[in-house]
């Protein structure tokens, strides 16, 4: 079986009320509004039937819940996101063996009250946040408490990048040109939100939480080297007092945090990255991933590239079954078929 871990939908009470309380022009509304398959079940489904054993945990698609409006707005929203992906697998639990809960992360409060509910009422297999709270780092005091409670579930956190036009590339201008942005701007994103939650010392304090980084941990299998040793010279090139802290607040190195993370393998069809990734985080700690809907193809195309993808690259067969299904069986608790 293949259990795709990050795929992204639209529920269609999320999706209207989505439409009226924001902006046809806010967070790439217009980009996620030009794919059906977000929205119409019957359509997903026939995509999903060209794929023998191809069932699909769902994720919300951005923006994030906290972009759409104010702390009394998104409660609502992340309850109608969360209903709507559990009445989609308790209707079809053949092809969607769960969900991903999303929060309202601009009220952390509310944010905790629909982790408990979403995952104890509505069986979710974990919950979704995004690199960054409308421009504030993870690792602020606020959204400890959201990790917490997350690790005292046990249960995986999915994290998405957000970023958009208007972080410029260069201090000179206004916005990002070319959509650079978001080909370069949200692995970026990632990788940032994965090192201040290292430095926060969050792996010390919670050994046991699971992260599941989109794009295959963006860009740390690539640059393990410079993320290795440079880091672990963190504080000596710099008068920075925080950076010269750093490291002494840390029980191991840098990438030694770096690899308790997961990634998936929604890189695009692209195998010789997978192949880095897997190097990078092992084989316990990588996950079959799409993002489908968003190609070209709107649906089919990412699934079926990184299906091929996953045969080409350079694995044992063990390995592809812990990546396939394994992982995704142990780390979501998710029953058998």
């Amino acid at each position: 079986m293949k259990i795709d871990i990050f795929p992204h939908i639209f529920p269609k009470k999320f999706f209207d009320r989505m439409l009226k309380v924001a902006s046809g022009k806010r967070y790439m509304q217009k980009r996620t509004r030009g794919i059906p398959v977000l929205v119409d079940l019957d359509l997903r489904l026939k995509i999903m039937d060209r794929y023998e054993g191809y069932v699909q945990v769902l994720t919300l698609a951005s923006p994030p819940i906290e972009a759409l409006g104010g702390p009394r707005l998104t409660p609502d929203l992340a309850h109608r996101a969360n209903d709507g992906m559990a009445e989609i697998v308790a209707k079809h639990p053949d092809r969607f063996p769960g969900f991903v809960a999303s929060l309202p992360m601009n009220n952390p409060d509310a944010a905790l009250k629909e982790i408990d509910r979403a995952i104890t009422q509505l069986q979710a297999t974990g919950v979704q946040i995004f690199s960054n709270v409308n421009g504030r780092p993870l690792d602020r005091p606020e959204f400890r408490q959201i990790l917490e409670r997350m690790a005292a579930h046990d249960l995986p956190i999915w994290m998405h990048p957000a970023r958009l036009d208007s972080f410029a590339d260069y201090r000179a201008e206004k916005r990002s040109k070319y959509d650079l942005w978001w080909a370069f701007g949200w692995p970026y994103e990632t990788t940032i939100a994965m090192g201040r939650l290292v430095f926060s010392g969050l792996f010390d304090r919670l050994p046991d939480l699971k992260i599941i980084t989109h794009h295959m941990g963006a860009m740390l299998p690539y640059f393990e080297g410079r993320a290795g040793h440079g880091l672990d010279q963190l504080g000596s090139r710099t008068d920075d007092p925080d950076d010269a802290g750093a490291l002494t607040r840390l029980k191991r190195r840098p990438l030694d945090y770096f690899k308790m993370f997961y990634g998936d393998t929604a890189l695009f069809g692209a195998h010789h990255a997978m192949q880095c990734g897997l190097a990078f985080f092992g084989a316990d700690r990588v996950l079959f991933g799409t993002d489908m809907p968003f190609d070209p193809e709107k649906g089919p195309g990412f699934i079926r590239e990184t299906i091929a993808a996953m045969e080409r690259m350079r694995a044992t067969p063990e390995e592809k079954a812990k990546i396939y299904e394994g992982n995704a069986r142990r780390l979501l608790r998710l029953k058998p078929c």
